[in-house]
């Protein structure tokens, strides 16, 4: 009997995040845009004004908060129905429609920087002496200041606004045909029992303690992107070349600067990690020789990355998973553990298992104005537990944000957005091995904390060779096909994995 993942339509409630604490209804989410609109045709009006002085300025930046501040709750709202069903049409539509709000509305304010520098840097200062209210834009100005050189006239950057939806268009076509699309063969145990697989089991599959069930959800999976690789190898080149264009129109030397400069990470930060992860490859290579000499393995095949250690895999219900994370927040006092137990449960934060069409992963979201949310894929296993922990510290780290801080400073970069949920993860880790003292447990528990070290020390720095290369290959003129880009994925995965692991040549 095949164990089938269950259609939206099917998830209990009590399962599924909130999105009525944004938008009450449909009605309620229409009418904010039309408030975007009506915001936006009051904003136009101060295109060309800002030089007037420092109260006009600062009537723009405090009406340019309040139109991202209702954007993003119109963005969030429709992301919640589409993210947890990508094969549903009207989900679909309804993303659409504020994607296509979004780009309007870049396109709309786009004339702000261009105008404020044009202004003068040292003007600014004097008006942000002048006028008390602008100092809170004091790190925002700081920031303008240092990126001036890559902000290009009022109207090139409307055009780069206006089409900011279609250049999402590489992103949104991948994840629809990977979450939506993809169908995948049953993965089999060794007594041949059928077990399916989507984007929101593969990962609890390869987890599994059959070795058959891993290696045919390995097969099976790979195979079905491979069916549609050229597709998916157009889709990926395509976003390369946006990437190379928008680096070229502001001014960057390369893709990898605009990418980075815009957060003001140095190169040499990028190509440090790189180099340090490369030069400790032999310590992988040890781990992966004792995991297959504990294993009992002849070889040790990619998908017994994740095979476990004890005979029998641990299951964690997702109630007790909330209770062990919030233990294991207690250092973090009574506030944070209060608001993180009323997140998990009562308020429905969390989009917690799997279902057909639901994206892959695990990801928090959420905007000033709304509390945070986490989609999760919970497969009942400790990687979940420690994933939700993760997600947690994302969404903790947002909340106090959106209480403590003004709009314009709202958000965070991803450099210091991994600093919070990787703290929770070790604090929730840290408790669970001083409270539970047994040798199974113990064991899976540190079998999790390499997995995340080899997502972090290990595929992301190799992933990050990928996009570097492929991105250079672009920016020299030269084309990407699917060969191409498989090659090059095999070769650094050999590297990586040196003669310990072995690797099959297409299914990556």
């Amino acid at each position: 009997m095949t164990q089938v993942v269950p259609q939206r339509s099917d998830v209990a409630l009590d399962h599924t995040w909130d999105a009525s604490s944004i938008f009450a209804s449909d009605a309620q989410w229409q009418a904010a845009i039309e408030q975007v609109n009506a915001q936006l045709v009051e904003f136009r009006k101060l295109h060309g004004r800002l030089h007037e002085g420092p109260a006009v300025l600062l009537q723009a930046l405090h009406e340019l908060d309040e139109i991202i501040r209702v954007i993003g709750k119109v963005y969030v709202y429709s992301s919640m129905f589409y993210e947890v069903d990508t094969s549903d049409p009207a989900a679909k539509s309804k993303h659409d429609r504020a994607m296509g709000l979004f780009g309007q509305t870049m396109g709309t304010i786009a004339f702000v920087e261009p105008e404020m520098i044009a202004i003068g840097f040292p003007t600014l200062r004097e008006w942000m002496q002048n006028e008390p209210a602008l100092a809170i834009y004091a790190e925002n100005i700081r920031d303008l200041e240092r990126r001036q050189a890559h902000v290009r006239s009022s109207e090139v950057e409307q055009v780069l606004g206006l089409v900011s939806d279609a250049f999402d268009s590489a992103t949104s076509t991948h994840g629809i045909l990977a979450d939506a699309d993809l169908r995948f063969d049953p993965a089999r145990s060794v007594e041949g029992a059928e077990r399916e697989i989507t984007q929101g089991t593969i990962n609890a599959l390869l987890n599994d303690t059959d070795r058959e069930v891993r290696r045919t959800a390995w097969e099976h999976y790979s195979d079905a992107h491979l069916a549609t690789k050229n597709t998916m190898a157009n889709v990926i080149a395509t976003g390369v070349k946006q990437h190379a264009f928008i680096a070229q129109v502001r001014n960057y030397g390369s893709s990898l600067e605009a990418a980075l400069g815009e957060t003001n990470i140095p190169v040499e930060v990028f190509h440090q990690l790189i180099a340090t992860c490369r030069k400790n490859y032999p310590i992988w290579h040890r781990y992966w020789r004792l995991r297959r000499q504990a294993l009992g393995y002849d070889q040790l095949h990619v998908y017994d990355i994740k095979a476990p250690l004890t005979e029998e895999k641990l299951h964690i219900a997702y109630e007790q998973a909330v209770e062990w994370i919030v233990a294991g927040m207690q250092p973090l006092g009574e506030e944070y553990t209060a608001i993180s137990q009323r997140g998990l449960t009562s308020e429905r934060w969390v989009d917690i298992y799997p279902n057909k069409g639901k994206r892959a992963g695990a990801f928090s979201s959420g905007w000033q104005g709304t509390h945070p949310f986490i989609l999760m894929n919970y497969n009942n296993d400790v990687f979940g537990l420690s994933t939700l922990a993760h997600e947690l510290g994302h969404s903790m780290h947002s909340y106090f944000t959106w209480q403590n801080q003004p709009a314009v400073y709202a958000n965070y970069t991803i450099f210091v957005a991994e600093v919070a949920s990787n703290f929770n993860q070790a604090l929730v880790r840290d408790y669970l091995f001083k409270h539970n003292q047994d040798r199974d447990f113990q064991i899976a528990l540190i079998e999790e904390a390499m997995s995340n070290f080899h997502r972090y020390f290990f595929i992301m720095p190799i992933l990050a060779q990928f996009e570097l290369e492929i991105h250079q290959r672009v920016e020299r003129g030269e084309p990407l096909n699917a060969e191409s880009l498989n090659q090059l994925m095999f070769e650094l995965f050999r590297e990586g994995y040196g003669d310990e692991v072995v690797l099959d040549s297409e299914r990556i």
